[in-house]
């Protein structure tokens, strides 16, 4: 099979796998309503974790992740032999096509095909694609995520550090402490992208975060002014 046309199914594929509106149909199926039109109105797990309770939060969460694990794990690894870009080495070249796939997986939860191009934010599906490419980086993001919902309450700020985190992970292990990290000149730009498109889908997050009127998860706030 030509190169290009592994590519666009790869895309495509990726695409399909990250539009499944996971919340959308537990919602629907088994509590009787679209969760698009309660709460915050998102169908991410935050606002599962809100309105189905931790159960089904962590069932949306869990899958929301998978989506973004299986466009690289298997569409990329399955379809993306024989794929090059500009005579890049193969290391190189199975870098981007796993990152293509997985934000083509991406786009797809943000932009989902099932539920009129609306989604959710993508941090479940783009913390599986960064599982399954760069392990190391995307934990320290996780743990700065933790923290900051730890200390702060708030869900949508721990995921902005945590975007944030991503890109400094790589650029500070990389340059500062001289860690070898495969593919560095590739997955540090691509970095840089998922950030941006993160801080993107979370802009109204961000007016309401300097408004004060950001909604907060109180109970997993541990640090609170007495």
């Amino acid at each position: 099979m030509d190169g290009d046309i592994k590519l666009i199914l790869i895309i495509l594929l990726s695409y399909l796998a990250g539009s499944i509106p996971t919340a959308v149909i537990i919602s629907k199926k088994f509590f009787g309503f679209d969760i698009r039109e309660k709460g915050s109105g998102n169908m991410g797990s935050t606002n599962a974790f809100r309105l189905l309770g931790w159960k089904w939060g962590l069932t949306v969460q869990i899958v929301d992740i998978l989506k973004g694990v299986f466009a690289v794990v298997v569409i990329a690894n399955l379809l993306g032999d024989g794929i090059s870009f500009l005579s890049i080495d193969f290391f190189h070249d199975k870098t981007i096509v796993q990152f293509i796939a997985g934000m083509a997986a991406v786009c797809g939860h943000i932009w989902s095909m099932f539920v009129g191009f609306k989604g959710g934010k993508g941090i479940n599906t783009t913390m599986g694609m960064l599982i399954s490419i760069a392990p190391v980086d995307i934990s320290i993001a996780i743990g700065i995520f933790l923290i900051a919902v730890l200390f702060s309450g708030y869900v949508s700020l721990g995921s902005i550090a945590g975007a944030i985190a991503f890109p400094s992970s790589l650029f500070l292990r990389y340059n500062i402490f001289g860690v070898d990290i495969p593919s560095y000149s590739i997955v540090i730009y691509f970095a840089l992208a998922i950030a941006i498109l993160i801080l993107y889908t979370h802009r109204t997050n961000i007016s309401r975060l300097l408004k004060g009127t950001e909604n907060r998860f109180a109970k997993l706030q541990i640090l609170r002014k007495k």
